[in-house]
């Protein structure tokens, strides 16, 4: 059952581990040396094929700052492991009922496009299988700028060809005709934890060994005309080692979400991939089956109140099962459905996974020393790869914290710590800032979890309508991964990344190893509890008013709780009416608290679902808003009459700022609300209809709901600077059948 205070944070994996919930009421390392057939330094590269260079080709300033760290500081298999592999290599098979039109011919083994264990090495060199027919659906013009490329550049061919997949045919006007100076491009292998429970069952060979990039193959690095290193990759750009049988192929429906996703994240402020374009395959080119959802496949009729199974409990337990019925009832697809396959490209600093570390960790850690006074043999490869990671990601994520004060003093402890610190305090700011928006991932294992702390990997993800804390689109997202219980899964991916590097922190401690490790360990996953924790309390702080450091706002949040969830409340519209609520009486000497409750309710005889609430108020929820109200109202009032820097009782929007986090401490409770609760999120109905548009050939509503993200806590109210009039369409509460219906309400 759901805790009537929210404290409801991965039940079963504190109960497993005994750790405490949270409560809702943290010199260039030498490159490896690879056959000299299949890589080249990129300063080689581009002074060697200078003069090759095609005049103002789009792809020119791209290939001119290539610069694969990936490749050129890590390790790939070696041959006695490749010729192991080979032995064991599967023949691709359909795999969960995705199969590609796509042929597969001979070159497939040696381009590894076919699925085989990878014994050791941080990547696996791949060749995507370009997408036949390609064209650009549409791009992120941002990123695109950020990348260095014109919108000329974006329009031309070669970028389609590129950023479609065919890279040798779009660079050869480069130079990279010759074998000698081929660009490579790579896939991963990583690990599976699932709430810091290590698995092998879904690799297909029960070791760990064939677990990695499926279908996403990285096609470089670039340092950006600011000097910022990005990498790219392809989504969708066909199957690799880690396939495991399927196609490794995304189709234009889950294209499009994650395109859209990652920009809409992106303009909420919230640590992201980016998108930068999203390429599709045309009619007569390729396409995928894939199991979706019959107009027919809905959530099935819940039991009612006066339901005679439900008669032994009491009034609120009813309530309670019921609520919580209706986020776990969750379909399978029914049907199968051909679907144009597309690609696309998205872009981040780095794509460096706890998963990473998880696999490089297990395979280290299982080189038990000789010796009892030494914990790990330092000496094998798996060792060595470990602490490449670790460099690595210290290199690419926490340079300045965890790279440059470290590498020459080859102080692995020092890094490895600083790794730590980073990671706890960005990915405790993630999970809090997806429970801010409303967003919940869906899948949060260890492998889906940046290092660095960004959200990635658009799958089953969701942005939530009518409030639950156990919410998820997903059919296998269980409770741990609901809405609410993503900072304790958040936290569970950070043990797993603290126990993957500990080998590394330790190394060196001698006799008293365990004890130490034991010591590490306990202090730094007790800092991390404390961090995570208060994460989320200052999110809710924030979302009512307060700032960030008032507990008071912590306890309010506690008493809302059950009442959202048991109003059927739209957690986007309420947040964002409350907010319009303290815009509209900004004065906290102000006792209209009966008008307050009038505008948070809304009206939907005057705008239709302009309410937060799913069914209507009775009267005695109605008093209990209405009481909540008047304690908020108060509360806000005693924070400023004891605030040594009183707030401002202006709620002018132009003093608004860009981030919740970066706010004075005499913000205005208007200021700290606007920006914490924002107006547009991507509710799946608006997906839906822009993808089933795009499936029939009409594809404005794509660009119509980019548009939208781009400005989320705006008003877009029909006034001047709306002639598109977004509130009408889009600020209201989701449709009844998108609560029910299979593939907008729950997704396979």
């Amino acid at each position: 059952s759901t805790s009537s205070t929210a404290h409801c944070f991965a039940l079963s994996y504190c109960q497993s581990t005994k750790q405490t919930p949270f409560t809702t009421a943290a010199t260039i390392f030498p490159r490896k040396q690879l056959q000299s057939s299949l890589q080249m330094s990129t300063s080689s590269q581009t002074e060697g094929t200078s003069n090759k260079v095609e005049k103002n080709h789009p792809l020119q300033n791209l290939y001119q700052n290539l610069d694969p760290s990936w490749i050129n500081q890590l390790s790939t298999e070696t041959p006695t492991n490749y010729e192991k592999s080979l032995q064991r290599q599967s023949s691709a098979t359909s795999y969960r009922g995705r199969t590609s039109s796509s042929s597969s011919g001979s070159e497939d083994a040696a381009d590894n496009r076919k699925m085989r264990p990878i014994y050791n090495g941080h990547y696996v060199v791949v060749k995507p299988t370009p997408l036949k027919k390609p064209r650009l659906v549409i791009h992120s013009p941002s990123m695109a700028a950020t990348l260095g490329f014109t919108e000329e550049d974006v329009l031309s061919e070669p970028f389609v060809q590129f950023f479609s997949g065919d890279v040798s045919t779009a660079l050869n006007p480069l130079g990279t005709t010759t074998k000698k100076e081929e660009h490579l491009t790579w896939a991963t292998p990583y690990a599976l934890s699932i709430m810091g429970t290590r698995y092998t069952s879904n690799c297909p060979y029960g070791t760990g060994d064939g677990y990695g990039d499926g279908r996403a193959i990285s096609i470089g690095e670039v340092i950006s005309p600011q000097k910022e290193r990005y990498e790219m990759q392809l989504k969708g750009a066909g199957p690799t080692p880690f396939c495991r049988g399927a196609d490794g192929r995304a189709v234009l429906r889950s294209s499009i979400r994650e395109f859209l996703a990652s920009e809409a994240m992106h303009e909420l402020g919230i640590r992201t991939t980016r998108a930068l374009s999203l390429v599709v395959s045309e009619k007569g080119g390729d396409t995928s089956n894939r199991p979706w959802y019959s107009d027919r496949n809905k959530r099935g009729p819940l039991p009612t109140l006066d339901d005679p199974r439900l008669a032994s409990y009491s009034l609120e337990q009813r309530k309670q099962i019921i609520s919580q019925l209706s986020v776990q009832q969750k379909n399978d697809p029914d049907v199968m459905i051909s679907e144009p396959c597309a690609i696309t490209t998205r872009v981040s600093p780095s794509f460096v996974r706890i998963g990473h570390f998880d696999l490089f960790a297990r395979r280290a850690m299982a080189g038990l020393a000789d010796d009892d006074d030494v914990p790990y043999d330092t000496t094998t490869d798996a060792w060595k790869e470990l602490e490449e990671l670790m460099w690595h990601a210290a290199f690419r994520d926490y340079k300045e914290s965890a790279y440059d004060p470290f590498v020459e003093k080859k102080d692995a402890k020092g890094a490895s710590l600083a790794i730590l610190k980073g990671a706890m305090v960005n990915i405790s700011n993630l999970v809090a800032d997806w429970v801010r928006v409303g967003f919940a991932q869906g899948n949060f294992n260890a492998d889906n979890c940046l290092v660095a702390g960004r959200t990635m990997d658009y799958g089953p993800f969701g942005f939530m309508d009518e409030y639950h804390p156990l919410f998820a689109k997903w059919t296998g997202s269980g409770e741990h991964f609901g809405f609410l219980n993503q900072p304790s899964a958040g936290y569970a991916n950070f043990v797993v990344l603290a126990e993957s590097l500990l080998p590394l922190i330790v190394a060196d401690a001698g006799e008293d190893w365990m004890k130490e490790e034991q010591r590490v360990k306990k202090e730094i996953l007790t800092e991390a509890q404390e961090v995570f924790q208060e994460e989320i309390d200052r999110v809710f702080r924030s979302k009512l008013g307060f700032d960030q450091h008032e507990e008071s706002g912590s306890d309010l949040w506690s008493e809302l709780e059950p009442m959202m969830r048991e109003s059927r409340t739209d957690w986007i519209l309420f947040w964002r009416r409350l907010t319009m609520v303290m815009k509209e009486y900004p004065y906290l000497d102000s006792t209209a608290y009966g008008d307050m409750l009038d505008l948070l309710m809304g009206n939907d005889e005057v705008v239709k679902g302009s309410s937060p609430f799913y069914e209507p108020l009775s009267e005695n929820y109605r008093s209990k808003f209405l009481d909540w109200i008047t304690k908020w109202r108060k509360a806000l009032k005693e924070a400023e009459s004891s605030s040594d820097d009183p707030m401002s009782t202006s709620s002018d929007d132009t003093t608004v700022p860009s981030n919740w986090r970066t706010l004075p401490s005499n913000a205005t409770p208007y200021e700290r609300m606007k920006i914490s609760n924002p107006k547009y999120v991507l509710r799946e109905w608006m997906l839906v209809e822009a993808y089933g548009r795009a499936s029939k050939g009409d594809e404005n509503m794509v660009f119509e709901l980019l548009d939208l993200v781009s400005d989320p806590y705006g008003e877009r109210d029909g006034g001047d600077d709306d002639d598109d009039n977004y509130e009408e369409k889009y600020f209201k509460r989701a449709p009844d059948e998108a609560l029910t219906a299979g593939g907008t309400a729950f997704m396979s």
